[in-house]
């Protein structure tokens, strides 16, 4: 995801009540980090590939993986985005 792209959608989200944070994954990396409850993290393309897949962390260590995210049309100012 384009750095553009993350801010948009994590502007998105926040809009709609959503604990969302852009998520600098390393040089020209960017994601959506999304707050879970239980200390639990939702990150979102975070790792330059063309689809959009959520990681989920707790206390750094990998607890959950989303290989696709259901509604998502690739368009940051869709209404399905949350």
């Amino acid at each position: 995801m384009e750095e553009n792209e993350a801010r948009r959608v994590t502007d998105r989200l926040r809009e709609q009540g959503v604990d969302a944070a852009m998520e600098r994954a390393g040089i020209y990396q960017f994601g959506v980090r999304v707050s879970l409850p239980d200390g639990r993290q939702a990150i979102w393309d975070s790792d330059g590939t063309a689809g959009l897949e959520a990681q989920v962390m707790r206390d750094g260590m990998l607890v959950g993986f989303v290989p696709s995210i259901p509604g998502w049309t690739g368009d940051p100012n869709s209404h399905s985005l949350a």
